[in-house]
Parts: C-alpha cells; structure tokens; sequence
C-alpha cells in the first residue's frame, strides 16, 4: 500500500530519484447531501461557526477519492505520486464530484 509519504503536491520528492513516469490517476467520487444532513446542517447555520455535518462529509469524501487515486497508481505499478490535487464541481443542488488526480510514478532513493 503506497504511504502518505509517496504522495505529494509537489513535483519531487526529497531523496527520491523519479524514475519513470507512469501517467495520470485519479479518484472520483460524486456524493449527495442526505435529508437527515441537510436538515442538521441548517440547524447548525442558525447558530454559525463550523457546520460539522459538512466538514466530515467533505473530508469523508477527499479521502475516498484519495485512497481511490493511491490504488490507481499501484495497480498501474506506481509507488509514488507527484503533483497531487483536489478539484469539485457541483453536478446539481445537493450533488457533488470531487477528483483527487496526479501524476504516478516510480520512484527510487538517491544513490
């Protein structure tokens, strides 16, 4: 299993050596706000602050669509991913997609 530590935003990763680029993958995810969570979350705005019906859904989520992207690039025979990224579109009220994507690749220490 690829560790949080094969995964970054950036375009290296210290003491590694890229070795081979193995492509885009990508975690997709489109998920909808229940009855129960809507109705819990407008509870929550009368009183503001962190609405945490929706903060752990979103988050619930992300990493869905990352550990969905992590066994994209291992089946593809990564171990590493570089120039990872979150993106989401509201499909229709209530629904969205998030997409975790980024490029994979092989990667081995620095000799």
């Amino acid at each position: 299993m690829m560790t949080p530590d094969m995964v970054t935003t950036g375009f290296e990763i210290p003491g590694l050596n890229i070795v081979r680029n193995v492509g885009v993958v990508r975690g997709i995810v489109v998920r909808s706000r229940s009855v129960v969570g809507n109705f819990a979350g407008a509870i929550q705005t009368l009183f503001g602050g962190n609405i945490s019906i929706y903060t752990n859904l979103c988050e619930r989520t992300r990493t869905e669509a990352y550990d969905m992207m992590c066994d994209h690039a291992e089946r593809n025979g990564a171990n590493a991913v570089v120039a990872m990224r979150y993106d989401a579109t509201e499909i229709m009220a209530g629904v969205t997609e998030v997409i975790c994507y980024g490029t994979a690749v092989v990667a081995e220490p620095t000799r």
